[in-house]
């Protein structure tokens, strides 16, 4: 039966042909798509390494002032602390959970190796009493820290001791930049941080130790100060006001905006998904388009084999034998072009074209396989009732 499919395909290459290259065509698409949309998906079940709910992010605005404006913040985190319902403070670079702001960097070396693109991040001791960090070896940044000279000390995620340190245990080693001046002693390691998104990457991370009170003294305007703030679970307006109100008293005239990372994940959030959605859409009409196109195809076939059916059917072919046929037929050219097709979208891993993990990959290649294989069926099931229906004495005499 196999051979005899084949044999058929044969006789018929040219117009075989051009429907293996819509097949291939419409996998190599839907692979790219689904590996996208995976990659996603996969990096939504992740954990994020971090606690947002209850926390809120305070932006402050010095405006013009630049007289004492270590000792202001200094003072106006004292007072945020001392307020009821606050759990813990801390001060931020501007690359906060949740915003449009990243800042990375790939100087890092160990033993020859080149670390890949890694976020940085300027952090105070307090910062995971605000965002429950887990840690998984070593410790966070504390007062035996300050006697630090040689080898300035950092956190990693596991994410980057994996990348640069593989078996490896990471406390203890000490990361290089390419001229070798710089050195940064690896003190601790988190589980993951993905402040990016929900659907964003665990990519490799570090934590520098930084007296950012001292680096927001600084006259750049950009230069503001962004805090963190752990509150009680349940905390409203009132507590709101409550901090503005104490931040413009202590510094005299600053201007303070309140939001929740939550309400920033929100917003993150319906970025990210726009170009999503949008994929999806699109996704949607080229399947729409291939599966209009298979039906077409498999409609002229039907009409110009009546003869060939007529006959068949005259010899003594059922019309079930009939349509399992042509189903056949379809079934072993969408396998030739998904073949194909495997196997240009093996080259991605190879190449690391999306930079995405393996599995991602091979994910992508079964789901786009099992969407095409369903659409051909879907699309092949009733061109072939329509031949399993046709009567030899009618084609005969048509033709």
């Amino acid at each position: 039966m196999i051979r005899h499919l084949f044999t058929l395909i044969w006789n018929r290459k040219r117009s075989n042909f051009l429907l293996i290259s819509e097949i291939l065509l419409s996998f190599f698409v839907l692979f790219v798509v689904s590996s996208l949309l995976v990659s996603s998906y996969y990096n939504y079940r992740q954990p994020t390494g971090f606690a947002y709910d209850n926390v809120w992010e305070i932006n402050v605005s010095p405006g013009q002032d630049t007289a004492n404006r270590k000792e202001m913040v200094q003072l106006m985190m004292q007072q945020l602390r001392a307020t009821p319902g606050v759990v813990a403070v801390t001060i931020t670079g501007s690359n906060t959970p949740f915003a449009f702001s990243t800042m990375n960097s790939n100087q890092y070396m160990y033993k020859g190796k080149q670390a890949p693109m890694t976020d940085w991040y300027r952090v105070d001791d307090d910062m995971p009493k605000v965002l429950k960090f887990n840690l998984t070896h070593g410790r966070w940044f504390d007062r035996r820290d300050d006697a630090a000279t040689n080898n300035e000390p950092v956190v990693i995620n596991q994410k980057m001791a994996s990348e640069m340190f593989g078996q490896e245990a990471p406390l203890g080693k000490v990361l290089t930049d390419r001229e070798s001046k710089a050195k940064w002693q690896v003190v601790g390691v988190v589980d993951a941080y993905r402040p990016g998104s929900a659907f964003a990457a665990n990519d490799p991370a570090i934590f520098f130790r930084d007296d950012l009170s001292e680096a927001a003294t600084k006259v750049d305007p950009n230069e503001r100060p962004i805090l963190l703030v752990r509150v009680q679970p349940g905390s409203g307006a009132v507590l709101e006001q409550q901090l503005v109100k104490k931040i413009q008293n202590v510094t005299k005239g600053w201007h303070a905006i309140v939001n929740t990372l939550e309400e920033n994940r929100h917003d993150k959030m319906k970025v990210v998904l726009t170009p999503l959605v949008a994929l999806g859409v699109v996704s949607l009409f080229l399947i729409i388009n291939v599966a209009l196109g298979l039906f077409g195809v498999l409609w002229y076939n039907i009409n110009q084999r009546k003869a060939e059916i007529g006959l068949r059917r005259a010899l003594g072919a059922t019309g079930s034998g009939i349509g399992t046929q042509f189903l056949g037929e379809m079934l072993v050219v969408t396998t030739l072009g998904v073949l194909a097709g495997v196997v240009l979208a093996a080259q991605f891993p190879l190449l690391g074209v999306f930079g995405l993990e393996p599995t991602v990959y091979i994910l992508a290649i079964i789901l786009a396989a099992v969407l095409i294989f369903v659409l051909t069926a879907i699309c092949a099931f009733q061109p072939s009732r329509i031949a399993a229906g046709i009567q030899p004495a009618v084609s005969l005499r048509e033709e």
